[in-house]
This record gives structure tokens, sequence and C-alpha cells, in this order.
């Protein structure tokens, strides 16, 4: 499995509760982007239109060597998942307001794949807390270390 990009930001912003994994719908010059890394999910997300899950706001870049022009970077792209999957995250957005974060993009056996996480945003207090727990993780892990060298 080789990790094209993944979004940091997903995590620090939201609380993550469940992963799916999805298949995109992606035109040749797309994937060349991809395999070179050209890729950024900074503010993208996922949602339902007309039974069908779409991948909203990701931008991959244009393919530099492709011919006529190559594709439209910021395009909607359709996800594959099952069809029992997308009625069951569809009824999670539905009633308990929350987002499908893509996570990371990555392929898995020469196919594009993509983890959505299906998260509650954190308040900002949430975030303050969670950096002062990682803090303290961090600290603890220094102070056995230096333990273990005496």
């Amino acid at each position: 499995m080789k990790v094209v990009t993944t979004n940091r930001r997903a995590r620090h912003d939201h609380e993550i509760l469940e992963t799916y994994e999805a298949g995109i719908v992606l035109v040749g010059s797309e994937v060349k982007s991809l395999r070179d890394g050209q890729v950024n999910l900074k503010d993208s997300y996922a949602g339902i239109r007309d039974g069908e899950l779409w991948l909203i706001g990701c931008h991959i870049a244009p393919y530099a060597f492709s011919r006529l022009g190559g594709h439209e970077p910021e395009r909607d792209r359709k996800l594959l998942l099952h069809r029992r999957e997308i009625e069951r995250i569809g009824s999670k957005l539905a009633e308990r307001g929350l987002t499908l974060v893509p996570l990371r993009i990555y392929f898995k056996e020469g196919k594009a794949k993509i983890e959505l996480g299906l998260g509650r945003g954190k308040r900002t207090y949430d975030k303050r807390q969670s950096l002062k727990a990682k803090e303290q993780k961090r600290e603890m892990d220094r102070a056995m270390r230096r333990k273990g060298r005496q």
C-alpha cells in the first residue's frame, strides 16, 4: 500500500468516529498526478447526491505531460462504495450532524483508494485539550528515554 497524501488537519479539526475505504473514479491524467503526489485534501469533504457518494473540493493538479489539456483540477469525483454503506452513511450524516472527511489517498493493489472518516467537528477547547495531552505524552516519553540511558 503506497500512501499518496494524508489530511493531517482532519484529525486535528474533527473527532473521527468511523472510517470507510472507497474507490475513486478518475481519468488517466488524474491517476498520473496522484502517482506524482500532486493532490491536496485540505478543504475537501464528501457528500451524498442522488444516492451516490461524491468527493468535493479535492484538488488534483493537472498532469504536465497529458494530451488535450488533461483534466479539471477541482472537479467533483465519484466515490465507489456499496449501496448499503452509502445509505448507512447518509442516515448518520442526516440525523447527527456529522461530516464525512477524507483522511488519506493511497494505492492498494494498483487501484486508487480513499479513506473517509465520519467525524464530528471539534471546538477550540477540545483542540487545546488534545494538544495538551499530546505534549504530556511527549514529555513522558522523553523522561522514559532519559531514564533508560542512565
